[in-house]
């Protein structure tokens, strides 16, 4: 039931239901199998990415319509997991250390994330497992066996470390986590001022050939793992000029740079040392994309509110695992620890042991709802000059995953009932060819390049409009290379 599940997604992004007729969905059975309703949430949140952006460069365009928005069950599944089909000069990537995986307790079974080096050290300190150990996958199992998955959970992340008890949905629920989450909507915005922000020039078109929608959009990128460079990686495939700034102690994983890297600038930043250069940023960003978590950016004066009083009109948008309320808000948190906790491992399980969903599709839906996010807080910035606030998590899209989805059936019957009169009056041609058949992998949605870093095969954007890009401009450079300027 896409077009509902669309339609809920957009209503909570603030965006006009009466654009919805303009978005239609190519159907492939076998894309994205789960239990719950994978397929549905990633085309939900690519369609609704692609539908806003459509809509930005309508407008900044003066279109007196918005470009058709096609939404393709193989593009959507292929970029769902992009990170596993990146090679680098035919070089397969790491996507989890041996550490960062399932263990039985003596009650259940907890999961581990230790894919950074600072993760793993005190993973292993919490555990009193020593650094040296010459088979630390069977030591940390030793060690686990005879605690309870509660108990690591708190022990290790008291030590700064990342474990979490796997829960069932129902104990999800009677969490106070579970409880701060489902009282969220499944995005949140405000208006963070009245002042008038920098205005955006026209964008010049041929026919329904546009500029990028997001062209001239400057955004600073405090985001790490995936969510947060996905939507900054799609912000910069829409044309924005993204400049990701890291720690300069603190190097991002290899392959992850690459994956999420395309269209962007990487550079480092000591936030302590030299405020004075970050604030020459900031004071010519249009777009501040954080990913931290809440609060931990504070101590430098990077609260939204000051953010936003220092830049008037800037549009700031957050991501967290956890979300910025309830008493696991200043918790770290990543995709794979985030379905444990919430109930999802168990219903992809089975009564042996717990299990996942075939992409980590929290992170990537949230980071295209949280690129959706900003391209409609710039839409709305066209017609007051205000600043926007908007805040995600993947506890909440796991939630609406879980309880809000309903699955759809596949083939043909997609449009035989359901859809029948859902939109009409579209234009014609509305279904042709929308069920292609099976999914049966991922080529035609993949693509190759040369880069700094080497040859690098990658998965295509699943965001597709009329008039739209269809690859980033650029492909990604080596980590913490450019300089902290605006191009």
């Amino acid at each position: 039931m896409t077009a509902e599940e669309m339609e809920f997604a957009w209503t909570a992004l603030g965006g006009d239901p009466a654009l919805l007729p303009r978005v239609s969905t190519v159907v492939r059975d076998g894309a994205l199998p789960a239990r719950l309703p994978v397929r549905e949430l990633a085309r939900a949140c690519a369609g609704v990415c692609a539908l806003a952006a459509a809509e930005l460069g309508a407008r900044r365009a003066g279109l007196s319509e918005v470009p058709r928005v096609r939404v393709d069950d193989g593009a959507v599944a292929t970029a769902f997991v992009s990170e596993r089909h990146l090679l680098i000069d035919g070089r397969a990537p790491v996507t989890f250390a041996p550490l960062s995986r399932f263990w039985r307790t003596a009650d259940g079974w907890v999961r581990t994330h230790a894919n950074y080096p600072h993760h793993r050290e005190r993973l292993l300190a919490a555990l009193g497992v020593p650094d040296s150990v010459p088979d630390p996958v069977a030591a940390v199992g030793s060690a686990l066996a005879e605690r309870s998955s509660r108990d690591v959970e708190e022990a290790v992340y008291a030590a700064g470390g990342l474990a979490v008890a796997s829960r069932t949905a129902k104990e999800w629920a009677a969490h106070g986590q579970g409880t701060a989450v489902a009282a969220r909507p499944l995005v949140e915005h405000h208006r963070a001022d009245t002042a008038h922000a920098r205005v955006l020039t026209a964008l010049a078109r041929t026919g329904w050939t546009l500029q990028l929608p997001a062209a001239g959009v400057r955004v600073l990128d405090l985001t790490r793992v995936i969510a947060g460079p996905v939507a900054t990686r799609t912000l910069a495939l829409l044309g924005a000029d993204v400049l990701r700034v890291d720690p300069p102690g603190m190097p991002e994983i290899l392959d992850q740079h690459v994956d999420t890297g395309f269209g962007k600038r990487s550079a480092t930043l000591d936030l302590a040392m030299d405020p004075g250069s970050f604030e020459a940023l900031l004071a010519e960003a249009d777009v501040v994309v954080t990913g931290y978590r809440p609060g931990a950016l504070d101590r430098f004066g990077l609260s939204p509110e000051a953010m936003v009083a220092r830049r008037p009109g800037l549009v700031v948008a957050q991501v967290s695992a956890w979300g910025a309320y309830g008493p696991w808000a200043g918790r770290r948190g990543f995709d794979s620890l985030v379905q444990v906790a919430t109930g999802i491992a168990a219903i992809e399980g089975t009564e042996e042991q717990p299990g996942a969903l075939p992409a980590q599709a929290l992170d990537h839906g949230t980071g295209y709802l949280l690129a959706t996010a900003v391209l409609r807080a710039l839409t709305e910035r066209l017609d007051d000059g205000g600043g926007r606030v908007v805040r995600l998590s993947l506890a909440r899209t796991a939630a609406w995953l879980t309880d809000g989805i309903e699955r759809g059936p596949d083939g043909l019957d997609v449009h035989e009932g359901h859809y029948e009169g859902l939109y009409e009056g579209l234009y014609e041609g509305l279904y042709e060819g929308l069920y292609e058949g099976l999914y049966e992998g991922p080529e035609a949605w993949l693509a190759e390049r040369d880069s700094r870093l080497g040859r690098l095969r990658y998965a295509l954007p699943p965001v597709s409009f009329e008039g739209g890009p269809c690859d980033w401009s650029r492909p990604p450079g080596p980590w913490g290379a450019d300089e902290a300027r605006w191009g």
